[in-house]
């Protein structure tokens, strides 16, 4: 096939995936996954060696990314409501899901155990967004939110990593560079990015992408994911990079131009909709092994530190939330055979619905109301229901 055209193919249906994501406000990954299914379903979209290399280094950046936009300062200032809702976040899901599909539907173990990973996963992306877009990310709710949404996703991470990797020699050489990478990029990187940065040749971010790849290829290696030190990573860097937005905005626009909407077309290419219909049941019930178990961990919790009603009910919606490490982990699975395309398939479906559900009924409710605030202080939230937009 020619190349170029085959490229163009792709790179139009992002095209379309962002045209729609901006004509309709949804997230332009989720978009992007759907575009896919239609892609796989009906064009006859297939991947090649060039797609599986972009979209691997796609979500290599995003996951990267995602640990570099945690504001550290937040992290610590409220460790205890971040950690707790964070830790519940991700182990009632996990062990839900894992325990159904493990028990009731008699998934094989390590089919079960991508089940757990991929549901237990919250939406740093979709969460992000809302919180901008209704101010709430200047509060101190919007903070813990997101907060608690990293240490919940760092928990999908670690497990996809810890449970499906390879104990041997590459495995104490992956955790040494991992561990020297992570002590020293931090001290390293302010001196290097003063030296060498700010060049056409944009050289800070061949060395971001160098460390990249190089802990990736020692993820392989030891059958674990490039995904986990990306994420580290960039939480390492995380105080850097709070001081170098623009740095971090070229890398982000780099990464969702070009790299990222290879990663969601692909993972919704593997969405197949006969398996969709005739599994619609299992989906819907692990939708609600998701949610249930998610309300049964932190709802408690936001009444144990004494959160209004309506304040708890939208942290608990918004926690509900999956997308970009719930496809990470079963795209993970399904390329390392842990899964089939059906079980690939439920998985994906269930994610992109924990996406849409939780959000609407959280923005339609529960949505706190955000009160203006003198310049330079924290906005405060209102229990007072919002007046509906035109």
């Amino acid at each position: 096939m020619n190349t170029w055209l085959e490229a163009a193919t792709w790179i139009g249906l992002a095209l379309a995936a962002g045209l729609i994501s901006v004509r309709t406000g949804i997230s332009v990954a989720m978009v992007e996954i759907m575009v896919g299914v239609i892609g796989g379903n009906y064009l006859g979209l297939e991947v090649n060696t060039w797609v599986n290399f972009l979209a691997g280094l796609g979500a290599i950046v995003l996951t990267f990314l995602a640990g570099a936009e945690v504001d550290p300062a937040v992290l610590k200032s409220k460790f205890k409501e971040s950690v707790s809702l964070g830790v519940v976040g991700f182990l009632f899901p996990f062990l839900g899901a894992f325990a159904y599909a493990y028990y009731v539907a008699g998934w094989d173990l390590q089919a079960a155990q991508i089940a757990g990973i991929a549901l237990s996963t919250t939406s740093v992306a979709i969460v992000y967004a809302v919180m901008v877009e209704t101010r709430l990310n200047e509060t101190e709710l919007g903070q813990i939110i997101l907060a608690a949404c990293f240490i919940n996703d760092l928990g999908t991470v670690l497990a996809l990593g810890i449970l499906f990797a390879n104990y041997d020699y590459w495995m104490l050489i992956f955790i040494a560079a991992t561990a020297i990478v992570l002590f020293l990029m931090p001290k390293i990187t302010p001196a290097f990015q003063e030296r060498f940065g700010r060049q056409v040749s944009q050289i800070e971010v061949k060395y971001v992408l160098f460390a990249l790849l190089l802990l990736g290829g020692l993820a392989g290696k030891a059958n674990s994911e490039a995904v986990l030190p990306a994420y580290l990573l960039g939480l390492a860097l995380a105080g850097f990079f709070q001081r170098e937005k623009e740095l971090l905005q070229r890398m982000r626009a780099a990464a969702f131009a070009f790299l990222t909407p290879f990663y969601f077309l692909k993972a919704g290419l593997y969405v197949s909709l006969p398996a969709v219909v005739g599994s619609f049941g299992l989906i819907l019930i692990l939708l609600m092994v998701k949610m249930v178990s998610k309300f049964v961990g932190i709802w408690p919790l936001t009444r144990l530190f004494r959160y209004k009603h309506r304040e708890g009910m939208y942290t608990t919606l918004l926690m509900c939330t999956g997308l970009t490490f719930g496809t990470i982990s079963a795209l993970f699975g399904l390329s390392h055979h842990y899964i089939d395309q059906q079980q690939y398939t439920i998985l994906v479906t269930v994610v992109i619905a924990s996406g849409v559900i939780p959000t609407i009924i959280a923005q339609a409710f529960f949505r706190p109301r955000v009160e203006a605030a003198e310049a330079g202080d924290v906005v405060s939230i209102s229990e007072r229901r919002p007046v509906p937009e035109e």
